[in-house]
Parts: structure tokens; C-alpha cells; sequence
């Protein structure tokens, strides 16, 4: 689902600093040579992440959902000096292309790429995060978020992405509605009615839910 034109789109990414060398062949080589390319996070929502992280300088952060390591570099430059971003995903088949883009970015040393099972690993990270970022298999959004909202700090922001999912949350369900659909609208309505977080859902690209740890 569209949200918005393509020329207002086309408007918006030019009225948004430009992506570097590196981001665009990440795109490019995504887009060419990988599955589901749709899933990259791309210009507009990895230059939010990135500008996200910068303000909120962060020293751990978490992020659920590697792909191709786009969004990983962009949060991995909004990093507080010494800072770590610890990054997870199950598909090793894209190993040696995400590790050669994050040697390329320079912040390797500050990137700690994980492959496994998210649901296994994060409860052996014995670590508190400042930022985390949730972009892996819907129907786990809501045990993505139980297993880490006690390991963020205070003042923390939890992101997560595609709460839209191509605007069918706002489906007429009457019951039916598909297994990733009902996890996507069961974790929406987790956080609006979870008082340990204030919250917002912008309408960015497929959606972006941030919640800030009160």
C-alpha cells in the first residue's frame, strides 16, 4: 500500500540529506541480488534512524533484525563515543555481504553481529540498552518486547517497524484477520496500553512505532 504519492515521495527523499556511497550500494546490491528487497529499510526510515540515534546518543543499542545491514550502520553512526550496537538474525546466508558492509562503514569494531535465533539469544545478552530496534518476523513483535522492555533503561526508546503492514491494521477484520496481521495489531494495542511507556506511531514508510521507557 501506497501512503503517500510517488512524486511526494520522490519530494520528500529529495529533501532529505542524501544517502552515501556505501548506503547506496547496499540499496543497490539489496534490490539486485537479495530476496524480499522491499524489507531494507532504505533513504527516508534509515536517515530517521540514524538522526533517532544521534539525538538520543546512545551506548548499547539493540537491534532485532539484521537483513543487510543498512539500518545497522545507520544507528551504528548515532553511537555515543565507545558505544556498541549488538545485531541479530537467523539468515547466515547473507553473512559475508553484511560483514563486508560493516567493515566498510569503519564501524565494525562497534557492530556485534549475532546469527541465531532472536527468541534464544537476547535472553543470554546480559546487557541494558538504551535504544532498541525491532524489525524481524511479525509474529513475534510482542515477545520480542516482553523479553527486552525490562533490559532497557530509563528514558530508553524502544523502535519497531512495518506497524502499518501496508495499512492492514485498519482493515475490517471481523475476526479474520491473518496470523501477521493480528500480531502486528496485538502488539499496537500492548503498547498504547502499556504505562511503562509513552508512545507514538508515525506514519513513516510502513510504519514506525517508538515508545520511550518512562
Amino acid at each position: 500500500m501506497e501512503f503517500i504519492s510517488e512524486d511526494l515521495l520522490h519530494y520528500c527523499q529529495e529533501h532529505t540529506t542524501a544517502e552515501d556511497k556505501l548506503l547506496q550500494q547496499i540499496s543497490r546490491d539489496t534490490h539486485a541480488k537479495v530476496m524480499m528487497p522491499r524489507m531494507l529499510s532504505g533513504h527516508l526510515q534509515g536517515k530517521t534512524l540514524e538522526l533517532f540515534t544521534k539525538m538520543q546518543r546512545p551506548k548499547t543499542i539493540l537491534e532485532i533484525g539484521t537483513y543487510t545491514g543498512y539500518s545497522a550502520i545507520c544507528m551504528a553512526r548515532g553511537l555515543d563515543n565507545g558505544g556498541k550496537i549488538i545485531t541479530i538474525d537467523k539468515n547466515d546466508e547473507l553473512e559475508e555481504m553484511v560483514r563486508a558492509y560493516f567493515k566498510a562503514s569503519g564501524l565494525d569494531s562497534q557492530i556485534q553481529y549475532l546469527l541465531g535465533d532472536a527468541m534464544k539469544l537476547i535472553p543470554a545478552i546480559d546487557k541494558m540498552f538504551d535504544m532498541v530496534f525491532i524489525d524481524a518476523d511479525k509474529r513475534n513483535y510482542s515477545n520480542y518486547y516482553n523479553m527486552i522492555i525490562d533490559k532497557v533503561n530509563p528514558g530508553g526508546l524502544i523502535l519497531a517497524d512495518n506497524v502499518l503492514w501496508s495499512g492492514k491494521v485498519i482493515q475490517d477484520h471481523a475476526g479474520k484477520a491473518d496470523k501477521s496481521t493480528q500480531a502486528i495489531l496485538d502488539f499496537n494495542k500492548m503498547i498504547q496500553n502499556d504505562d511503562r511507556v509513552e508512545n507514538v506511531l508515525f506514519p513513516i514508510r510502513d510504519g514506525i512505532m517508538m515508545a520511550r521507557k518512562r
